[in-house]
């Protein structure tokens, strides 16, 4: 009955928290994880000796019908950190003004070194804006700046005329896709998504889904908890990759097609976010999934009775791919070796599974086990 409190129990709490505390763990549900990304992307620049801004436009639908309002709720923490949000009059205009963003610094009177921008919308507003998306996408990104895409696919159509899987759009643009599997990786993976789009040049889709975003959990929201490592196996071109004027655009395509896909490729491989999670010392079943399906491919061995331990025993190897386009080959190559079958679990029509057959389809002998 005498033993001392713990202090944090007796430390006074605020529902403001989630924005104001500087480190350690606060309960946010997906869509405050959204704002407090933004946040977290300034103190880092702030640290690293960058003045940069924020600018957050898009297109309210589910699930990210509520994005807005936790935007505006937020609004004074947003400007404490120079973040401006500015709900677009259309998914086509907001996504434009997005695309303005990455121009700071291209011309005299910037007042930023750069500014990090987030573009959201459903299904729909995906489709009708790849007009800009792939223009933007080939223009692209500024040094100081990035982009991520917020593509809220409405499994359930509860807004939507129909459900929707966003990745095949984004690789028509030849946008990466980054796909979340939870929470705390609304904010790791969107901090490594701002690196990579400045890395790059490219603009990231970040896969937003129902049963996430509109999920909450308790989070680590240290800003240096993610440690970014740029690649060393990659060579940048003369000039970099970065949006520049004047700039043609047959050397647009050219920068797009022949260097910025592969240099997020690399980004991805030098921080190992495609990862074996189970593994096996005599493997023969590989499953690779992503995002809100590895969750569900977690709980079913769970429900199976199938821990690590005993994925150990059986031969089962488990592959989390963070980026499920483009497909990082060196990766999944590494997880394929010695496997006898390989299931991958993904929603809707198949694009992981595709990039893996396409990987391993010439595959030399010997690599495969028998």
């Amino acid at each position: 009955m005498n033993a001392p409190v713990d202090p944090a129990i007796l430390a006074k709490a605020s529902l403001d928290d989630k924005y104001t505390l500087p480190q350690g763990r606060v309960f946010l549900t997906g869509m405050q994880a959204i704002a407090r990304l933004a946040m977290l992307q300034r103190v880092r620049d702030e640290r690293s000796g960058l003045n940069t801004g924020g600018y957050v436009s898009g297109y309210r639908g589910s699930p990210l019908g509520g994005l807005d309002q936790t935007l505006m709720r937020a609004r004074a923490h947003l400007d404490r950190h120079h973040i401006r949000f500015q709900p677009g009059l259309n998914e086509d205009l907001a996504a434009t003004a997005i695309w303005g963003t990455q121009q700071v610094g291209m011309f005299p009177g910037a007042r930023y070194d750069g500014v990090f921008s987030m573009w959201y919308g459903k299904g729909p507003g995906v489709d009708r804006c790849g007009d800009v998306f792939k223009h933007a996408n080939a223009a692209g990104t500024s040094k100081h700046g990035g982009v991520l895409v917020l593509a809220g696919d409405d499994h359930g159509a509860k807004s939507s005329t129909l459900p929707h899987q966003s990745e095949h759009i984004f690789k028509a643009c030849c946008i990466p896709v980054l796909n979340p599997a939870s929470v705390q990786e609304y904010l790791d993976l969107g901090l490594h998504g701002f690196a990579m789009s400045r890395y790059s040049g490219c603009w990231i889709a970040f896969k937003c889904v129902t049963d996430v975003v509109e999920s909450g959990a308790s989070v680590d929201i240290d800003p240096d908890r993610v440690v970014i490592r740029l690649p060393e196996d990659f060579a940048l071109p003369p000039g970099g990759l970065n949006i520049r004027w004047p700039d043609s655009f047959l050397e647009q395509e050219s920068r797009l097609l022949d260097w910025k896909v592969y240099a997020a490729l690399a980004y991805v491989r030098a921080n190992r976010l495609d990862r074996i999670v189970w593994d096996s010392p005599r493997p023969r079943l590989g499953i690779v999934t992503t995002g809100k399906s590895y969750g569900d491919t977690m709980q079913a061995l769970a429900d199976l009775g199938i821990d690590e331990a005993a994925a150990r025993h059986i031969g089962l190897r488990v592959y989390k791919v963070a980026m499920s386009w483009p497909l990082e080959p060196q990766g999944a190559r590494r997880f394929a070796e010695g496997l006898e079958e390989i299931l991958v679990v993904e929603e809707k029509r198949q694009l992981i599974e595709y990039q893996i057959k396409e990987e391993l389809y010439t595959w030399e002998p010997g690599a495969r086990a028998p």
